[in-house]
């Protein structure tokens, strides 16, 4: 398994990374994305810490690998996968969404059922073994590209769709040209996964490609978003975009070749997105997403008492009513969780996974809570973080620094300590990097229709119709 050296080191790969026209030669190094990088590899350390490595590494065949590659065979095994995510999410305070651990979980899922992908085209669960046992064998961080670019140009007549799709095969491989969203954390990833979360019409078979790519592949680019990290001024003044950007991307294809050993699917509409949905990797890939918001809403709802703490509200009844709500739905969530586990199911013989009803609830709960519970700690905070001067750096002189102390201090805290506090709640609720969490929880499992789908595949829409019509036989006219 990787250390976070050897982790930073493996950045170093030639791959081709933009910031606007800027191309960043060392990843590792770079003041976009250098702090996130080292995030990164401390989780790559920390799992192997004495602490942890009981609980995070497991072995078989002879071969150590994280617990994040687990093929759960029992509630047990849910279990250690849970609070392996749990304290990864922990590390980062559930802000690095695409963290080490998020792919493996939708590969562990879809390695428990190879066949599925063999009926479809022969050889494929072979290389999706093959792969699976690679990735966990290389400790690989893999990110997926698997959303098309919005306005897809279908079916236009002289339409050139920028969409990824293969144009052309041998028998060595495919070749891939086009456009593939949203490589979360791309940057600082081995390999990305290409396929498709979105169904794709009958006639764009070419789009259906499923398959690994490495990111230093030849004629693969990374194009970045804005990256915070670049313009935090300080760890102090931001301590969140300092070391939590983990930055989104567009990953281009321009004539990548891809050997058929490293393609999982290949010209099936139907199938490209079902084989998530028909083997655990979509549940369990969600329940780390899951867990990842808990960790999350953990340090949101700790920043909201903390404030009115500050603030000298917290005797207000109708704060502690604030708080109290607050508190209910970090409790609801947690609860989501353990059902999850406690109810846990077997879809595919010899292995299980979490109950799907109860994870597509919380993820609709995640998406849907979000944005309320982050306004209503900023109603907390009130004017708060726009009282304080415009950074830290008032602190260096000390004329100014005894004026801010006189003035700025409460009788319980410093004003230095205020700042601080005020900060990281600005950071976390209000500033650019919380923007873009922002959108980042509302879409994370795709538009509120679409979660809304999945729990209404997920109930069991018999058995509540038996409640009504059961009631029903049970009296008549008279």
């Amino acid at each position: 398994m990787l250390t976070g050296e050897e982790y930073l080191e493996s950045l170093r790969d030639g791959r081709v990374v933009y910031i606007g026209k800027e191309r960043v030669d060392d990843v590792a190094a770079h003041a976009a994305f250098r702090n996130a990088a080292r995030s990164f590899a401390a989780i790559y350390d920390r799992k192997r810490a004495p602490e942890n490595r009981p609980l995070m590494v497991c072995e078989e065949d002879g071969e150590a690998f994280s617990t994040y590659f687990l093929r759960p065979r029992s509630r047990a095994d849910l279990e250690r996968r849970y609070e392996t995510h749990r304290r990864i999410a922990s590390w980062s305070y559930g802000l690095l969404g695409r963290s080490p651990d998020n792919f493996p979980s939708y590969l562990s899922g879809l390695a428990t059922r190879p066949e599925l992908f063999e009926e479809l085209r022969p050889g494929t669960g072979e290389n999706l073994m093959r792969y699976y046992r690679r990735a966990r064998r290389d400790d690989l961080f893999t990110t997926h590209t698997v959303t098309n670019p919005q306005g897809t140009r279908r079916g236009e007549p002289g339409a050139n769709s920028p969409t990824l799709r293969v144009t052309a095969e041998d028998d060595r491989g495919v070749t891939l040209n086009g456009l593939k969203m949203i490589g979360t954390s791309a940057v600082f990833c081995h390999d990305t996964w290409v396929g498709n979360l979105q169904p794709v019409p009958p006639g764009n078979e070419a789009e259906t490609i499923t398959c690994a790519v490495p990111l230093n592949a030849p004629g693969v680019s990374i194009w970045a978003r804005k990256p915070y990290e670049k313009f935090a001024t300080s760890e102090f003044d931001m301590p969140l975009t300092w070391r939590f950007d983990e930055t989104d991307a567009a990953v281009l294809f321009e004539d990548v070749r891809v050997p058929w050993e490293d393609v999982f699917l290949h010209d099936d509409v139907a199938m490209t997105r079902e084989i998530y949905v028909r083997t655990p990797g979509h549940s369990l890939a969600n329940h780390q997403a899951n867990i990842r918001f808990l960790e999350k809403l953990k340090l949101i709802v700790g920043v909201a008492h903390r404030v009115c703490v500050s603030n000298r509200t917290i005797g207000i009844p109708a704060v502690a009513a604030t708080l109290g709500d607050l508190a209910a739905r970090l409790a609801a969530l947690e609860g989501m969780l353990m059902g999850q586990l406690h109810s846990c199911e077997e879809t595919v013989p010899g292995f299980v996974t979490v109950n799907r009803r109860y994870m597509y609830a919380a993820l609709h709960w995640c998406s849907n809570n979000h944005a309320d519970i982050c306004d209503t700690v900023r109603e907390l905070l009130g004017g708060g973080p726009i009282q304080m001067p415009a950074d830290s750096t008032v602190l260096e002189d000390p004329a100014l620094a005894q004026k801010f102390e006189t003035y700025w201090s409460t009788p319980d805290e410093t004003a230095k300590e205020r700042m601080k506090l005020l900060r990281l709640a600005w950071d976390l609720l209000s500033s650019e990097f919380a923007g873009r969490h922002a959108q980042y929880e509302k879409f994370y499992a795709g538009p509120g229709f679409v979660m809304s789908g999945y729990s209404y595949g997920a109930c069991d829409w018999d058995s509540l119709a038996g409640i009504v019509d059961g009631l029903m036989a049970g009296y008549d006219a008279p």
